[in-house]
Order: structure tokens, then sequence, then C-alpha cells
């Protein structure tokens, strides 16, 4: 793990995001004291599927209707 200070940091960035890429940590310090860690990010979610909640959930047929009740609760009534 390579430990960079604040102006290291701000003027050698791309490099150290090639670093980063390539599976490094990266810790960054200001004055002596460790603030930071930058590491890889871990993309362990699963590719999304179309449809994949049909029949788990339900949509009201009037879901996207307009309701001026609910628009005079935020925008208060033209009168």
């Amino acid at each position: 793990m390579q430990l960079v200070n604040v102006h290291q940091a701000k003027t050698q960035l791309s490099k150290l995001l090639d670093q980063i890429e390539s599976g490094e940590e990266i810790l960054i310090s200001r004055h002596g004291k460790t603030i930071a860690k930058l590491s890889p990010v871990e993309d362990n979610l699963p590719p999304r599927q179309p449809g994949a909640l049909k029949g788990k959930i339900w949509i009201a047929d009037n879901f996207d209707e307009f309701d001026k009740e609910l628009e005079e609760m935020f925008y208060g009534s033209e009168e």
C-alpha cells in the first residue's frame, strides 16, 4: 500500500488512478496523519434482468394519474 501526501495526490492523480485500476490501494495523508484510502471499486452487483420482478410487485392502474389534492398539498391552491 502506497502512502502519499495531499500535494502528491493532487499533482499525480492520473498516475495514482492507473495504479488503483491495477489493484493497488493508496493512502493519502495530511500533516503525517492518514485521512483517506483510495481503492479499486469492486463491482459485485449482478447484471440487471428486465422483468425480474414480474409477479412480485403490483402497480395500481391509476399510478400515474394527476391528483389535484396532492398538487395542492405541495404547491397550494391557485385561488
